[in-house]
C-alpha cells in the first residue's frame, strides 16, 4: 500500500461519520511531483480539474479563527499545545459550538407555550359616537353623543392546562439540545484529528527534508569523486556527468521538500488559529510505538458507546419520535384559561376594577389535510433519523475494522521499509567502494542513490501512516480528545 492509498483511505474512514458527511476532505492526499512516493498535506483538496481549492469551503475543521498577534521570536509547538490551540480556535468547533446555543434556544421557544403568558396594557381612549349612524334617531336625543374619554390599565394572562402538541415539541427540542451538546464533543474528536494529521504532516515533511539534505550529501560526495577520476583519467566524462545529474535531482527535491514543509506549516497554523507569520518550530516528533493488544469486538462496543455522533443521532431519533407523537395529539382538545384584571373610567382618579376568567376547550373539527399532512412529514423524518443511526452503528463498526486494519498494515511496512533503508544503504556503500577501486564505472552508485531515495522516502511515509492509523483509531473509538497521547505513545 502506498502513502497516497492509506491515507486517503483513513481520510474517508474518519469523513464518513455522521458529523463529517459534509466535510470531507480533512485529511487529503497531495502528490509530490518532486520525490519518490509523494506527501501529504492538510492544506486543501484538489478538484477533478486539478486546481488546489480552498480547504475551508469543504471542511471547517481546515481552517481557523486567528488568535493574538504574531511575536518576534520562535515558538516552540508541542502536539498538546497544538491540540489546545485547536480546541479554542478551530473553526469546525466554533461553528458546532454555536450550534449549541441555536439549539437552546429553539427549546426556549418550544417552552413559551406551556408558560403562563402575561402581558400588561395601558390604554387611553376618546370616543365620539355617531347614534345616527346606529339606527338611534328619537327626539330630544343629540345625533352627536361625546367626546368623551376612556382610561384602562389592565393585566392579561393566558396559562395552557392541556396542550399535548406542544408539550411534545417541547421534549423533541430539549432531545435536540442534547444532541447539538453531544456534537460538540465529536467536534472537539474532529478537532484532534484535523490537528494532529495537521502536526503529524509536519514532522514527517521535517524528518523527510533532513533525509534528502543527507541524499543531497552523498550526491556530493559521489559527484565530487567523479570529477576527481574524470580529471585523473581513470574514468570516463560520462560518469561525472551521471553523478552532476544526480545530485541536482536530489538539490531539486530538496526544494520540493523545504516548499512542502513551509506549507503545511501554514495549514497546521491556519487549523490552529495560529498568526500566519508567526515563526514555531515543533518540539514533538512522535517517534514509531507500536500499538498491540486491541480486541476488535471490544473496540466496536466501546466505540458504539462512547462515540459521540452515534449518541447524538439517538437523540435526534428520540427527538423525532417526539415530533411524530405531536403530530399525533394535534386531533386532541386543548384547554387553556385566560383572564385580564385592570382598572378602568374617565380619569385614574374616577375609574373602578373590572376584570374576567374564561376557560376554554377547543379541538380540530375539519382539519384533515393539514393533520395527516403533518403526521406523513413527522413520520417521513423519524424513519429518515432511525436510518441514519442505523447507518452510523455501521459505518462505526467500519471505521474500528479499517483502523485496526490500516494500523496492522502501517506497522508492518514500517519494519520493511526500514530493513529497506538499511538495505539500500549498504548497497550504495558497496558500490561506492566498487567504484572508488575501479572495479565499475558509477552507473550503480547512481542507481543505488535513487534506491535509498525511495527507501527513506518510503520509511518517512510508513512512520506518517501509522502514526496517523493510531490517532485514527482513537477517533474512531470516541476517545481522540483525552486519550490521543496514549494511543501515539502505544501504550
Amino acid at each position: 500500500m502506498g502513502r497516497g492509498t492509506a491515507a486517503l483511505c483513513l481520510a474517508v474512514a474518519v469523513a464518513s461519520s455522521p458529523l463529517c458527511q459534509a466535510q470531507q476532505g480533512a485529511l487529503t492526499p497531495r502528490s509530490n511531483s518532486g520525490a519518490p512516493g509523494g506527501a501529504y498535506s492538510s492544506s486543501g483538496t484538489v478538484s477533478q480539474s486539478g486546481t488546489q481549492q480552498s480547504g475551508t469551503q469543504q471542511n471547517p475543521f481546515q481552517g481557523g479563527v486567528t488568535e493574538g498577534k504574531a511575536t518576534g521570536g520562535v515558538m516552540s509547538l508541542s502536539l498538546d499545545d497544538a491540540i489546545k490551540r485547536g480546541l479554542r480556535n478551530n473553526l469546525g468547533y466554533i461553528l458546532q459550538s454555536v450550534s449549541v446555543k441555536q439549539a437552546g434556544g429553539q427549546r426556549l421557544q418550544e417552552l413559551q407555550p406551556l408558560l403562563p403568558t402575561i402581558n400588561g396594557e395601558a390604554k387611553i381612549q376618546v370616543s365620539q359616537i355617531d347614534l345616527q349612524a346606529q339606527g338611534i334617531n328619537f327626539a330630544g336625543v343629540p345625533a352627536i353623543v361625546g367626546p368623551f374619554q376612556t382610561v384602562d390599565f389592565r393585566a392579561s394572562l393566558t396559562q395552557a392546562v392541556l396542550n399535548l402538541p406542544a408539550l411534545r415539541n417541547y421534549i423533541a427540542a430539549k432531545h435536540e439540545f442534547e444532541a447539538a451538546k453531544l456534537s460538540v464533543d465529536d467536534a472537539s474528536d474532529m478537532v484532534v484529528l484535523a490537528v494532529g494529521n495537521a502536526y503529524l504532516t509536519v514532522v514527517a515533511d521535517a524528518a523527510r527534508v533532513v533525509s534528502v539534505e543527507a541524499q543531497v550529501g552523498t550526491s556530493k560526495v559521489s559527484l565530487d569523486q567523479a570529477v576527481s577520476q574524470h580529471a585523473a583519467g581513470t574514468a570516463p566524462k560520462l560518469d561525472e556527468l551521471r553523478a552532476r545529474v544526480d545530485f541536482q535531482t536530489q538539490q531539486q527535491q530538496l526544494i520540493q521538500a523545504q516548499n512542502d514543509f513551509e506549507k503545511d506549516k501554514i495549514a497546521l497554523a491556519r487549523a490552529i488559529g495560529l498568526p500566519l507569520d508567526q515563526q514555531f518550530t515543533l518540539s514533538d516528533t512522535v517517534p514509531y510505538s507500536e500499538l498491540v493488544g486491541i480486541d476488535q469486538q471490544a473496540a466496536i462496543q466501546q466505540a458504539l458507546d462512547a462515540r459521540s455522533d452515534v449518541k447524538a443521532l439517538r437523540e435526534q431519533v428520540k427527538a423525532a419520535e417526539s415530533s411524530e407523537s405531536s403530530a399525533r395529539a394535534e386531533r386532541y382538545p386543548a384547554a387553556d384559561i385566560a383572564g385580564d384584571y385592570g382598572d378602568i373610567g374617565i380619569t385614574p382618579g374616577h375609574s373602578h376594577g373590572t376584570g374576567e376568567v374564561a376557560g376554554r376547550v377547543s379541538a380540530p373539527i375539519f382539519e384533515e389535510a393539514r393533520l395527516r399532512g403533518d403526521l406523513k412529514v413527522a413520520d417521513a423524518q423519524l424513519q429518515q433519523r432511525r436510518a441514519q443511526l442505523n447507518d452510523a452503528e455501521a459505518q462505526v463498526r467500519a471505521d474500528v475494522i479499517d483502523s485496526l486494519l490500516d494500523l496492522q498494515a502501517s506497522a508492518k511496512l514500517v519494519e520493511v521499509s526500514r530493513s529497506n533503508v538499511d538495505l539500500t544503504t549498504e548497497a550504495l556503500k558497496e558500490a561506492q567502494d566498487r567504484y572508488a577501486a575501479g572495479v565499475s564505472d558509477n552507473l550503480p552508485v547512481s542507481q543505488a542513490q535513487t534506491s535509498l531515495a525511495q527507501a527513506n522516502d518510503q520509511y518517512v511515509g510508513s512512520l506518517y501512516e501509522h502514526n496517523l492509523a493510531k490517532l485514527s483509531l482513537a477517533r474512531a473509538l470516541g476517545r481522540a480528545r483525552n486519550n490521543y497521547k496514549t494511543y501515539l505513545g502505544g501504550k
